[in-house]
């Protein structure tokens, strides 16, 4: 339902137009916005008129006029003035709080309706059926992008991110709990990767910019049809869980890009557990010490070059090789060889998702 502070907004700048001044009742006869303290009804007059068949009434220089929502009386709006067109000011005010209603309400049902379909909730008829009244198209090439924010920044990134992407263009903002908001964002036919590469950065440089919220944003594959949405979006909600286990340096995560991570993810504890112990033993690689961990990585990121790795962390190559064969006796895996390197780091990224799991109890 439209919020008292619309309504009251609505009023005072026709009140700024016309200078005529306006107050709304609820049925209860409840006061719910005013443009001057001096327009006020009495309950019993209120009461009659609810009461009436009549749509309008004239009290001295007041005007009662009914507000409807799909035929049921919803609001009394007062208009009062020495004027002529008083009568005619407050139809004209009449008319906008509908529209407003009507917009409001059009709003919540695509809110709802996106909800329900991201999450599965509807019959394919009900899909079509509700997109056509919904005035929503249902051939057009669309991705979900999934958000996470801070709990405390919902509500302004919610209105951020619908300032920046509009309906009219084919653009829908939901919620789906206090940490994760969704963008269904329309696409041009070409170059789609590109396209939302360079949309998830601009929501990351936005939020960061205008509200001030730390976000990550993932996306899943781009889908033509509407019924297919919500395929979009759990590719979205399982790149957004796969890049905090393993990319967590990403604020931005394709599920395209996943690679072996996705892979993964999908993986039975009980099969991760037996893996790891066949890798390490009883040597898990959360008590390998930093340093070793470090230059695992690095020597990974500089695809297995010693003399750049030794470069960039500011040791003696000797020093490098040393590290490497010291882990080699403790691995059995020579990092050197291709196929140790990869066999390690996928038996990192393996101990990575079991202690995600962990922590997810």
């Amino acid at each position: 339902m439209i919020t008292n502070q619309i309504i009251q907004t609505s009023i005072d700048e026709l009140h700024a137009l016309t200078k005529v001044d306006f107050a709304v009742y609820e049925i209860n006869g409840e006061q719910i916005a005013s443009t001057s303290g001096e327009v006020s009804v009495d309950a019993a007059i209120l009461s009659a008129f609810l009461a009436s068949p009549a749509d309008s009434q004239i009290i001295g220089n007041s005007h009662l006029l009914k507000i409807a929502d799909d035929g049921e009386i919803v609001y009394v709006l007062i208009a009062r003035g020495n004027g002529t067109d008083t009568y005619i000011m407050g139809k004209i005010a009449v008319s906008q709080i509908k529209n407003l209603m009507i917009a409001y309400k059009e709003r919540f049902d695509r809110n709802n309706f996106f909800q329900n379909l991201l999450l599965d909730n509807l019959l394919l008829v009900d899909i079509f059926n509700r997109a056509k009244k919904l005035h929503i198209d249902i051939e057009a090439v669309r991705a979900v992008f999934l958000i996470e924010i801070q709990s405390d920044k919902n509500s302004e990134t919610s209105e951020t991110l619908r300032g920046l992407f509009s309906t009219q263009s084919g653009d829908y903002v939901t919620s789906v709990d206090a940490n994760n908001i969704v963008l269904i964002k329309a696409l041009e036919p070409e170059n789609q990767t590109e396209q939302m590469d360079n949309i998830a950065s601009t929501i990351v440089d936005m939020m960061s910019t205008e509200a001030m919220a730390n976000v990550r944003v993932a996306y899943g594959n781009p889908v033509t049809n509407l019924k297919d949405v919500s395929k979009s979006y759990k590719e979205a909600r399982m790149a957004m869980d796969v890049g905090k286990i393993f990319y967590v340096e990403r604020k931005v995560v394709s599920y395209a890009t996943l690679g072996i991570g996705r892979l993964i993810y999908q993986l039975p504890a009980s099969l991760c557990q037996i893996f790891v112990k066949e890798i390490f033993g009883e040597q898990i690689p959360e008590e390998l010490d930093e340093e070793t961990l470090t230059t695992i990585h690095k020597f990974f990121e500089n695809n297995l070059n010693v003399s750049e790795t030794s470069r960039q962390l500011f040791v003696h190559r000797n020093t490098l090789v040393y590290r490497i064969e010291k882990l080699q006796k403790a691995t059995g895996l020579d990092i050197r060889v291709f196929d140790d390197a990869m066999t390690l780091e996928i038996a990192l990224m393996v101990v990575n998702y079991m202690r995600y799991l962990e922590t997810m109890g």
